[in-house]
């Protein structure tokens, strides 16, 4: 077994892991703080990420992948660190955070539909003002004043976010378009795809207190739709009808 401690959303984390792998990953977010959560795991745990990342794949119509163990203890790390985040005012989003000027701009979408090359044209187009704070499953702490997204390790296949938290100016729905369009929604219109791309702890407990940070979410956050292609005009676009 191996244990370290890290950050993560401004809670240290200690982790017991039976591979060393999941450490290997965390490794920017170590920490010598008194632990406020502890997360350790178990070959159960795995066999549990590979039964549901098989169910899955079968779903979704495809053959189910192999995943290496220690592949796979990275998921049930960051599925326990979830599972006990709502008890913070914490949740993780599905999205892509980028920061600009010390603010955050989240982009969400169903998958395939395009974030992670929207933030890559942000990007192309602000160059060094952009930086990526997660690419995948940041985390966001909701408070009564505004929402904070954390970058974590948990960052995409690209590995494309840093150790950094900003205060969210905005939130993004993104849908394909031929012309580049923006409007605010309502946390009505919001509602279905915030519901959809938030991570939802079995616990009836946990889940309960996911939805009211949901509705919070909504109220304290400034949404969008974003109607566009794959243009660099796009992002043009989502940045001067976000920024205010």
């Amino acid at each position: 077994m191996i244990t370290n401690k890290y950050l993560i959303a401004e809670k240290v984390i200690e982790v017991t892991s039976l591979y060393n792998s999941v450490h290997d990953y965390c490794k920017d977010y170590v920490s010598d703080g008194s632990p406020d959560l502890i997360v350790k795991i178990t070959q159960a745990d795995i066999d549990f990420e590979r039964k549901k990342s098989a169910r899955e794949d079968i779903a979704e119509g495809r053959e189910v992948r192999n995943f290496s163990d220690d592949y796979l203890e990275e998921l049930a790390v960051y599925r326990k660190i979830a599972d006990h985040m709502p008890e913070y005012d914490t949740i993780l989003f599905h999205g892509s955070v980028i920061a600009v000027d010390g603010q955050g701009y989240l982009f969400t979408a169903r998958s395939g539909t395009g974030k992670s090359t929207h933030t890559r044209l942000w990007r192309e187009l602000l160059g060094e003002k952009a930086v990526m704070v997660n690419d995948d499953k940041p985390l966001l702490r909701i408070t009564e004043n505004g929402v904070i997204a954390y970058g974590t390790p948990y960052n995409g296949k690209h590995r494309l976010g840093c150790n950094m938290s900003v205060p969210l100016k905005g939130l993004c729905i993104l849908t394909r378009a031929d012309k580049n369009s923006i409007c605010r929604i309502s946390k009505s219109e919001a509602y279905s795809m915030l519901m959809q791309q938030v991570y939802r702890p079995a616990d009836p407990l946990s889940m309960k207190k996911t939805l009211c940070l949901i509705d919070k979410l909504a109220a304290v956050t400034p949404l969008y739709r974003l109607g566009c292609n794959m243009d660099i005009e796009a992002a043009e676009v989502s940045y001067n009808g976000m920024k205010g």
